[in-house]
């Protein structure tokens, strides 16, 4: 339903640097549609706001402990007494995150890579399902922070370096999600584009970048109608983002009309009094400043009773609109992992990015035998860690997928090529004569060990713990191995590496080891349930033997399969773009000792590769979902066509990037980090830059050939219409993503990027079919900020639109003249 809502008649500055307009200029957003009327629902709720009493407010307010806990993130408890049921909160970047078996949908990047917003939308309908199915009221996703810097730990959960790509795709997962009757909550309200320092960084950004670049998705999300908005833990331009004013209540509530509530991030309050002031709604996990103190800040008269009641209003309105007041609310559905499954494995299919083929290496041939080298080649790769992390209904090994798309009797060989989880400690090397491969300590125990580890020649080690509860403290030579950080625990860990095939938790240090006796210290701790542990190593020597391996299989195949990994997780940055371990070694021995190569990628972000000369093949699979075996096979062996493009610029290297080169741009500085590249994130900074990328923008190959003609620009009340023809080339029915790029307005005299996106179409073409393409380029990208104004003014005069395959594939060219 269309409707109006209240704009501040003064200007207040973002932290003395973005300021909000009294009055709409140039583009809106779309209004939020409402389940049922708003005086029905609005009477409803008042009644109920004045039947409560202080203390129940408040306890609306805040998180506290689940009397009978699901698994799930979050909780607040309901008034029983006036029918307010609890909120089970729950995280779900790609499936339902509690202690039980849920779809483990593809990450969100690789969602992304299909550039379809309507695969969004199911993608989305699978986990409002599933949320509602498992017990679950309000979904803690989707995250569309822009990815900014490819070291950010999250970049797998989010979707583009785009922001107009991001903001469709967001809108229409979320409008999957709520049509579903599960609440979704946008996160994380603003500028958390790191892991790094992300509790207390300080962002310095100025008013035009930040609603070009970074708000654009929040403003999606809020016109696909999202319920909640999940605050942010950095600060913007020197206030924390769960207190910001100038953040959640004039641009979030005065200048886009969110009729939501705001929750922080988990442990993300500062405080009581300028928080609620600023627009804060909820604090999760817990009450530290929305419970007591705030009660205690109503009677002292440091906030007003009506503040409070503010708040109440804006999360019982929300629950009253999906339902969650009625006393007839719609019932839960069942879970449907059948149809769960489907959708996992079509989207992980449909992004599947060809990065490179030469030689015709893809599709793959059972012909003269394939070698599957790689540890995730036989362990399957799910998801990434953190609240990222799904307990799958299932997951197979691609290994197993190869071997049986290949069919009965094919050669198929396997070397794990690198050791992930360590190799078993020969006798002799520790002193007293333990079993270091299986320890076990009983409940209420605690074993230690103070001994010697023995090296026999210099040489790399990685020492490996396996266990089952507590971390163990290992002490190598005095310095702990192994430290726990406080308050993380086990929570921030990976999707794959961190996790042993029997389940035992992981973790690896690497040192180089000097020859002779180390003194060797273990604790371990058994807990309420007992505990286990193992210890192992990997030296250079046994790593030597693992290539070999990998090797001789390769030279003894006709094609090769080679999975590589890098497992990411929130709570902490990549520290490089290479790929971790020793894996870039085990590329360049085994694409010598055979070209026809692919390497599959299970990774996280873009990937920097000194061994891609080499390859036959590259294709990226991110972290794939529990079909991800089958989506994989799928593309090698050509049953599909490889349907994603890059949704990020791939950097060659760790010093040609956006923000490589000056930590000012990040990690930051003094805790305080700047976004000085301004309105050129992403793809924008290369053109501006005159800068290469290993892999631009949109890129991605098919197993055909299209080509593209007759451009055409055209006026239109949207803005404006660019149509272009594309036809298939080759023999095979594939997938073409179309892309239209926008260049600067000739009479703006504000910063403009050299070019921006401006609309895509995915397109399945058979062979030798033809089709007449029209892409609308909104208005609003037609327009850039003003932070003289306030708001957008749109670009007029002759603008140039170019038509290709990727922002570095532009194949076709036209102009129109752009009017007010």
């Amino acid at each position: 339903m269309s409707h109006a809502f209240p704009r501040r008649s003064a200007l207040r500055l973002l932290g003395g640097a973005i300021a909000v307009a009294a009055a709409a200029t140039g583009a809106g957003p779309a209004s939020v549609a409402h389940a049922e009327s708003r005086t029905g629902a609005g009477s409803r709720v008042e009644g109920l706001i004045s039947k409560l009493t202080l203390d129940e407010k408040v306890s609306l307010l805040h998180g506290a402990t689940d009397p009978a806990p699901l698994g799930q993130a979050g909780h607040v408890p309901g008034v029983p007494r006036l029918g307010i049921p609890p909120l089970r909160l729950a995280d779900g970047p790609a499936g339902v995150r509690v202690a039980r078996h849920a779809t483990a949908l593809p990450a969100p990047v690789l969602l992304a890579s299909a550039f379809d917003p309507s695969l969004a939308h199911r993608y989305g309908q699978v986990i409002g399902r599933e949320g509602r199915a498992l017990g679950q009221d309000v979904l803690l996703s989707p995250m569309v922070n822009l990815i900014r810097t490819p070291y950010a730990g999250r970049n797998f959960e989010t979707f583009s370096e785009d922001p107009l790509l991001s903001g469709d795709l967001v809108a229409a997962e979320i409008r999957g999600i709520q049509g579903e009757g599960l609440i979704a909550t946008v996160k994380h309200f603003a500028l958390n584009n790191q892991e790094k320092d992300r509790m207390s960084v300080d962002v310095r950004v100025d008013e035009q970048t930040m609603h070009e670049v970074e708000l654009r998705g929040f403003e999606a999300a809020v016109a696909a109608g999202s319920g909640a908005v999940m605050g942010a833990y950095n600060k913007v331009n020197g206030t924390f983002a769960c207190e910001n004013e100038a953040l959640l209540t004039d641009v979030l509530r005065d200048r886009w009309g969110f009729e939501g509530w705001v929750m922080t991030d988990w442990s993300a309050a500062h405080s009581t009094v300028a928080a609620l002031t600023a627009g804060l709604d909820m604090e999760m996990p817990d009450g530290t400043y929305f419970g007591d103190a705030l009660k205690k800040a109503v009677r002292d008269g440091a906030v007003p009773e009506a503040r409070v009641d503010r708040a109440v209003r804006r999360v019982l309105a929300v629950m009253d609109r999906f339902g969650l007041l009625d006393r007839s609310a719609p019932a839960r559905p069942a879970r449907d992992p059948e149809a769960g499954a489907a959708v996992a494995l079509e989207v992980a299919k449909a992004g599947a990015t060809l990065l490179r083929n030469e030689r015709h290496t893809l599709p793959l041939t059972a012909g003269g035998g394939i070698a599957v080298i790689g540890p995730t080649g036989s362990l399957p790769f799910v998801s990434g860690g953190g609240s990222a992390h799904v307990v799958p209904d299932r997951a197979d090994s691609p290994l197993d997928a190869v071997k049986s798309r290949a069919g009965r009797g094919a050669q198929v060989s396997y070397a794990l090529g690198e050791d992930l989880f360590g190799k078993v400690i020969p006798r002799g090397v520790l002193s007293a004569g333990i079993d270091a491969e299986a320890q076990g300590v009983a409940a209420g125990r605690t074993w230690r060990y103070d001994g010697t580890l023995t090296v026999a020649d210099a040489d790399e080690w990685t020492l490996v713990i396996h266990y089952s509860g507590e971390r163990p403290r290992v002490f190598l030579d005095g310095e702990d191995l192994y430290p726990v950080v406080p308050g993380y625990g086990e929570y921030f860990q990976g999707g794959l590496v961190t996790a042993a095939p029997d389940g035992l938790t992981v973790r690896r240090r690497t040192l180089n080891l000097a020859k002779g006796a180390h003194r060797l210290e273990i604790t371990a701790k058994g807990g309420a349930g007992g505990q286990l542990f193992r210890l192992r190593r990997s030296t250079g020597t046994t790593r030597a033997q693992d290539v070999a391996e990998a090797v001789s299989a390769a030279r003894a195949a006709r094609s090769v399969v080679l999975f590589a990994y890098e497992d990411a997780t929130e709570g902490q940055d990549r520290t490089t773009l290479a790929l971790p371990g020793h894996q870039a070694e085990l590329i360049e021995a085994v694409t010598a000792a055979n070209p026809r190569t692919t390497v599959v990628l299970n990774t996280s972000s873009s990937t920097s590769m000194p061994w891609l000369a080499g390859t036959g093949a590259v294709l990226q699979m991110y972290y794939p979902g529990q079909e991800g075996a089958a989506a994989t096979t799928a593309v090698l062996f050509g049953d599909c066509d490889p349907g994603g493009r890059l949704t990020q610029s791939f950097p060659v290297d760790d010093d040609h990037h956006p923000v490589a080169g000056d930590p000012r741009r990040y990690p930051g500085v003094d805790g305080t980090e700047e976004y000085s590249e301004g309105i050129h994130a992403g793809h924008r900074w290369y053109d501006a830059e005159g800068a290469r990328p290993l892999f631009p923008f949109g890129h991605g190959l098919s197993y055909t050939s299209f080509a593209y003609d007759d451009p055409r620009a055209r006026p239109s009340p949207q803005g404006v219409e660019v149509s272009f023809n594309v036809r298939n080339t080759g023999r095979r029915d594939g997938v073409e993503v179309a892309q239209v790029y926008v260049g600067p307005s000739p009479d703006l005299r504000l910063e403009q990027a050299v070019r921006v996106l401006g609309g895509y179409r995915r397109l399945t073409l058979g062979a030798g079919e033809s089709r007449r393409v029209t892409v609308v380029v909104e208005r609003r990208t037609l327009s850039s900020w003003d932070a003289e104004r306030h708001g957008w003014v749109l670009g007029t005069g002759r603008r140039d639109f170019w038509v290709g395959a990727s922002s570095r594939d532009l194949r076709l060219r036209t102009a129109a003249r752009v009017g007010r």
